[in-house]
């Protein structure tokens, strides 16, 4: 992972998960940014963000804790739906107003098609330009675009270690029992 620049007041914690290691970031009164990363990538990911604190950032951010509680409860099967302030800063309105929709209107379990979703929407944006504002998505299973899927099967995701996003997708939609019937 690289960064061009340090965020002050940045704090940063990381949560192994059935789907790799989740580094979430938060400014204390919003969370900001969940990434994976590899174990060997923490604490250059921390250094970089200007978190040379050591220790956990949610030792020092009750809202990161938070976040950290109801990830963990999401993977044991315990939580649906997340209750967190999310910071959308620096995406464009029509991606923001894509995955405020997406968030708001596809519960655990379903999913939704690029072109379900483009349409829910409201906006002329198209399905294409759908998969390009999941692939921006600073929040992934916070906001939750592996639950948007093709048309005619699973689509891609930008989440998950590297080259593992389609199977990070498939291992999510299927903990949440919402894996779209084979087509084939």
């Amino acid at each position: 992972m690289t960064q061009s620049r340090p965020e002050t007041g940045l704090h940063r914690a990381s949560l192994a998960s059935p789907v790799g290691t989740l580094l979430l970031s938060s400014t204390g009164t919003a969370i900001v940014r969940v990434e994976w990363v590899d174990d060997s990538d923490l604490g250059a990911a921390q250094t970089a963000a200007g978190d040379t604190s050591g220790g956990s950032g949610a030792d020092r951010d009750p809202l990161l804790a938070e976040a950290l509680g109801q990830v963990g409860a999401y993977f044991d099967g315990r939580l649906g739906e997340f209750d967190l302030p999310l910071g959308l800063d620096g995406l464009s309105a029509s991606a923001t107003t894509v995955l405020t929709v997406l968030t708001d209107t596809v519960p655990f379990g379903d999913t939704i098609t690029y072109g379900e979703l483009a349409a829910r929407t409201g906006t002329a944006i198209p399905a294409r330009a759908i998969g390009t504002i999941m692939g921006l998505n600073p929040l992934p299973l916070l906001i939750p675009c592996h639950r948007v899927v093709a048309g005619d099967g699973l689509g891609g995701y930008s989440g998950g270690r590297r080259g593992e996003g389609l199977e990070t997708k498939r291992r999510l939609l299927e903990m949440e029992g919402a894996l779209p019937n084979p087509l084939f």
